[in-house]
Protein backbone atom coordinates (compact mmCIF):
# COMPACT_ATOMS: atom_id res chain seq x y z
CA UNK A 1 0.00 0.00 0.00
CA UNK A 2 1.15 3.63 -0.83
CA UNK A 3 2.26 5.73 2.21
CA UNK A 4 0.48 8.57 2.41
CA UNK A 5 2.40 11.74 3.37
CA UNK A 6 1.05 15.14 4.86
CA UNK A 7 2.70 18.84 5.32
CA UNK A 8 0.92 21.42 8.06
CA UNK A 9 2.24 24.47 8.51
CA UNK A 10 1.62 25.49 11.58
CA UNK A 11 1.37 22.45 13.23
CA UNK A 12 2.90 23.38 17.23
CA UNK A 13 -0.42 24.04 18.61
CA UNK A 14 -4.02 24.63 18.58
CA UNK A 15 -6.20 22.80 15.24
CA UNK A 16 -2.72 22.64 13.54
CA UNK A 17 -1.33 20.16 16.53
CA UNK A 18 -4.43 17.86 16.77
CA UNK A 19 -4.55 17.82 13.31
CA UNK A 20 -1.36 16.26 12.17
CA UNK A 21 -2.29 13.70 15.28
CA UNK A 22 -5.68 13.28 13.36
CA UNK A 23 -3.93 12.27 10.06
CA UNK A 24 -1.28 10.14 11.77
CA UNK A 25 -4.19 7.67 13.13
CA UNK A 26 -5.35 7.93 10.17
CA UNK A 27 -2.22 6.24 8.16
CA UNK A 28 0.10 9.36 7.10
CA UNK A 29 3.26 10.46 7.34
CA UNK A 30 3.30 13.94 8.73
CA UNK A 31 5.75 17.09 8.27
CA UNK A 32 5.27 19.28 10.91
CA UNK A 33 6.49 23.05 10.69
CA UNK A 34 6.37 26.31 12.86
CA UNK A 35 8.40 28.84 14.17
CA UNK A 36 8.38 26.91 17.20
CA UNK A 37 10.65 23.75 16.98
CA UNK A 38 10.71 23.13 20.23
CA UNK A 39 7.12 22.56 20.45
CA UNK A 40 7.03 20.65 17.00
CA UNK A 41 9.92 17.71 18.50
CA UNK A 42 7.38 17.62 21.48
CA UNK A 43 4.44 16.88 19.17
CA UNK A 44 6.82 14.30 17.07
CA UNK A 45 7.38 12.33 20.61
CA UNK A 46 3.70 12.05 20.75
CA UNK A 47 3.18 10.80 17.08
CA UNK A 48 4.08 7.15 16.61
CA UNK A 49 3.61 7.87 12.88
CA UNK A 50 7.10 8.97 10.98
CA UNK A 51 6.73 12.74 11.45
CA UNK A 52 9.67 15.19 9.53
CA UNK A 53 10.30 18.62 11.81
CA UNK A 54 11.20 21.84 9.87
CA UNK A 55 11.50 25.43 11.16
CA UNK A 56 9.26 27.53 8.58
CA UNK A 57 8.24 31.23 9.56
CA UNK A 58 6.23 32.42 7.26
CA UNK A 59 6.73 35.59 7.78
CA UNK A 60 10.04 35.74 6.21
CA UNK A 61 8.76 34.60 2.70
CA UNK A 62 11.66 33.50 1.00
CA UNK A 63 13.12 31.59 3.34
CA UNK A 64 10.08 29.73 4.31
CA UNK A 65 9.79 29.16 0.70
CA UNK A 66 13.00 27.82 0.62
CA UNK A 67 12.75 25.51 3.45
CA UNK A 68 8.54 24.22 2.06
CA UNK A 69 10.33 23.34 -0.91
CA UNK A 70 13.24 21.51 0.72
CA UNK A 71 10.93 19.53 2.92
CA UNK A 72 8.89 18.87 -0.10
CA UNK A 73 11.69 17.20 -1.52
CA UNK A 74 12.90 15.37 1.92
CA UNK A 75 9.61 13.68 2.25
CA UNK A 76 8.62 12.44 -1.53
CA UNK A 77 5.74 12.33 -2.53
CA UNK A 78 3.31 14.57 -0.90
CA UNK A 79 -0.18 14.75 -1.57
CA UNK A 80 -1.77 16.60 1.19
CA UNK A 81 -0.36 20.51 2.28
CA UNK A 82 -2.37 21.84 4.74
CA UNK A 83 -1.41 26.22 5.54
CA UNK A 84 -2.32 26.32 8.78
CA UNK A 85 -0.34 29.55 10.18
CA UNK A 86 -1.90 32.69 10.94
CA UNK A 87 -1.90 35.13 14.53
CA UNK A 88 -4.60 37.13 15.49
CA UNK A 89 -4.16 40.69 17.35
CA UNK A 90 -6.01 42.76 19.23
CA UNK A 91 -5.45 45.87 17.56
CA UNK A 92 -8.57 48.12 18.56
CA UNK A 93 -5.99 51.49 18.16
CA UNK A 94 -5.34 50.08 14.82
CA UNK A 95 -1.79 50.11 15.61
CA UNK A 96 0.10 49.97 12.38
CA UNK A 97 3.15 47.30 13.26
CA UNK A 98 0.29 45.09 14.63
CA UNK A 99 -1.73 45.36 11.16
CA UNK A 100 1.50 44.79 9.30
CA UNK A 101 2.56 41.52 11.14
CA UNK A 102 -1.26 40.08 10.66
CA UNK A 103 -0.65 40.93 7.00
CA UNK A 104 2.61 39.63 6.35
CA UNK A 105 1.60 36.44 7.66
CA UNK A 106 -1.63 36.06 7.37
CA UNK A 107 -1.77 37.39 3.71
CA UNK A 108 1.90 37.28 2.13
CA UNK A 109 2.92 34.19 3.82
CA UNK A 110 -0.02 32.53 3.02
CA UNK A 111 0.08 33.41 -0.48
CA UNK A 112 3.53 32.22 -0.35
CA UNK A 113 3.04 29.18 0.89
CA UNK A 114 0.12 28.24 -1.28
CA UNK A 115 2.06 29.09 -4.41
CA UNK A 116 5.46 26.68 -3.53
CA UNK A 117 1.95 23.90 -2.96
CA UNK A 118 0.48 24.81 -6.41
CA UNK A 119 3.77 24.53 -7.96
CA UNK A 120 4.40 20.99 -6.54
CA UNK A 121 1.25 19.78 -7.11
CA UNK A 122 1.31 20.94 -10.62
CA UNK A 123 4.46 18.84 -11.36
CA UNK A 124 3.48 16.15 -9.48
CA UNK A 125 0.05 16.01 -11.38
CA UNK A 126 -1.85 15.66 -8.60
CA UNK A 127 -2.45 16.96 -4.93
CA UNK A 128 -4.33 18.71 -2.39
CA UNK A 129 -4.10 21.88 -0.87
CA UNK A 130 -5.94 22.96 2.37
CA UNK A 131 -6.14 26.85 3.47
CA UNK A 132 -7.58 27.40 6.80
CA UNK A 133 -9.35 30.74 6.73
CA UNK A 134 -11.99 31.41 9.55
CA UNK A 135 -15.40 32.60 9.65
CA UNK A 136 -14.25 36.13 10.59
CA UNK A 137 -13.74 36.06 7.26
CA UNK A 138 -17.63 36.77 6.44
CA UNK A 139 -17.34 40.08 9.20
CA UNK A 140 -15.42 42.79 10.42
CA UNK A 141 -14.03 43.35 13.48
CA UNK A 142 -13.56 46.22 15.73
CA UNK A 143 -11.18 44.72 17.66
CA UNK A 144 -8.99 42.70 14.90
CA UNK A 145 -9.85 44.67 11.48
CA UNK A 146 -6.22 43.19 10.00
CA UNK A 147 -7.03 39.80 11.23
CA UNK A 148 -10.79 39.29 9.84
CA UNK A 149 -9.80 41.26 6.49
CA UNK A 150 -7.01 38.74 5.70
CA UNK A 151 -9.11 35.81 6.44
CA UNK A 152 -11.21 37.56 3.81
CA UNK A 153 -8.39 37.29 1.80
CA UNK A 154 -7.84 33.39 2.44
CA UNK A 155 -10.71 32.44 1.18
CA UNK A 156 -11.09 34.70 -1.98
CA UNK A 157 -7.82 33.20 -2.54
CA UNK A 158 -8.59 29.73 -2.04
CA UNK A 159 -11.40 30.66 -4.42
CA UNK A 160 -8.92 31.76 -7.31
CA UNK A 161 -6.89 28.81 -6.80
CA UNK A 162 -9.49 26.46 -7.61
CA UNK A 163 -10.73 28.28 -10.72
CA UNK A 164 -6.87 28.47 -11.61
CA UNK A 165 -6.16 24.06 -11.41
CA UNK A 166 -9.99 23.63 -12.18
CA UNK A 167 -8.46 21.54 -15.11
CA UNK A 168 -5.62 20.11 -12.66
CA UNK A 169 -6.19 16.57 -10.37
CA UNK A 170 -5.36 18.89 -7.80
CA UNK A 171 -8.32 20.16 -4.98
CA UNK A 172 -8.25 23.13 -3.41
CA UNK A 173 -10.49 23.31 0.22
CA UNK A 174 -11.42 26.37 2.54
CA UNK A 175 -11.46 25.83 6.32
CA UNK A 176 -13.64 28.36 7.51
CA UNK A 177 -13.61 27.18 12.06
CA UNK A 178 -16.15 29.41 14.04
CA UNK A 179 -14.75 29.26 17.80
CA UNK A 180 -12.72 26.87 18.42
CA UNK A 181 -10.88 26.65 22.23
CA UNK A 182 -6.92 27.51 21.28
CA UNK A 183 -5.01 30.75 22.39
CA UNK A 184 -5.92 32.60 18.62
CA UNK A 185 -9.09 33.56 21.14
CA UNK A 186 -8.20 34.05 24.52
CA UNK A 187 -9.19 37.62 24.79
CA UNK A 188 -12.78 36.70 24.17
CA UNK A 189 -15.02 36.88 26.96
CA UNK A 190 -18.17 35.09 26.09
CA UNK A 191 -18.24 31.73 23.73
CA UNK A 192 -20.88 30.25 21.87
CA UNK A 193 -20.77 27.02 19.73
CA UNK A 194 -17.37 26.50 20.76
CA UNK A 195 -15.37 23.22 19.84
CA UNK A 196 -12.54 21.70 21.39
CA UNK A 197 -9.29 21.35 18.32
CA UNK A 198 -9.91 17.92 18.49
CA UNK A 199 -13.23 18.06 17.47
CA UNK A 200 -12.33 20.53 14.89
CA UNK A 201 -9.72 18.55 13.66
CA UNK A 202 -11.69 15.53 13.38
CA UNK A 203 -13.97 17.78 11.17
CA UNK A 204 -11.32 19.04 9.13
CA UNK A 205 -9.85 15.52 7.89
CA UNK A 206 -13.25 14.62 7.35
CA UNK A 207 -13.84 17.27 4.95
CA UNK A 208 -10.15 16.77 3.44
CA UNK A 209 -11.38 13.64 3.06
CA UNK A 210 -14.89 14.54 1.16
CA UNK A 211 -12.56 17.32 -0.94
CA UNK A 212 -14.73 19.51 0.02
CA UNK A 213 -14.76 23.30 -1.47
CA UNK A 214 -15.44 24.70 1.25
CA UNK A 215 -15.95 23.57 5.00
CA UNK A 216 -16.96 25.33 8.23
CA UNK A 217 -15.97 24.32 11.52
CA UNK A 218 -18.11 23.18 13.20
CA UNK A 219 -20.94 22.56 10.72
CA UNK A 220 -23.14 24.54 12.51
CA UNK A 221 -21.20 27.45 11.67
CA UNK A 222 -23.03 27.11 8.24
CA UNK A 223 -26.04 28.55 9.46
CA UNK A 224 -24.09 31.92 10.46
CA UNK A 225 -22.54 32.23 7.27
CA UNK A 226 -25.99 31.73 5.57
CA UNK A 227 -27.05 34.48 7.92
CA UNK A 228 -24.64 36.79 6.77
CA UNK A 229 -25.63 36.83 2.74
CA UNK A 230 -29.12 38.58 4.29
CA UNK A 231 -29.49 40.16 7.31
CA UNK A 232 -28.21 43.74 7.82
CA UNK A 233 -24.75 44.80 8.87
CA UNK A 234 -26.13 46.18 11.81
CA UNK A 235 -27.61 42.97 13.28
CA UNK A 236 -24.82 40.56 11.58
CA UNK A 237 -22.18 42.77 13.79
CA UNK A 238 -24.51 42.37 17.07
CA UNK A 239 -25.05 38.61 16.41
CA UNK A 240 -21.28 38.44 16.27
CA UNK A 241 -20.23 40.91 19.41
CA UNK A 242 -22.14 38.04 21.24
CA UNK A 243 -19.25 35.78 20.75
CA UNK A 244 -16.44 38.76 21.73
Amino acid sequence: MKTKKAIIIGASSGIGKELAKVLAENGYQVGLTSRRVDLLNELSQEITAKTYVRRIDISQFSEASANLESLLKEMGDVELIVINSGIRRVNPELDFSKEKETIDINVSGFVAMAGVSAKYFLKRGAGHIVGVSSIAALVGSSKSPAYNASKAFVSNYMWSLRQKLINSRIYVTDIRPGLVNTPLVSDLTRFFWVATPRLAAIQIYRAIRQKKQIAYITRRWSIFAWLTKFIPENICNYFYACSR
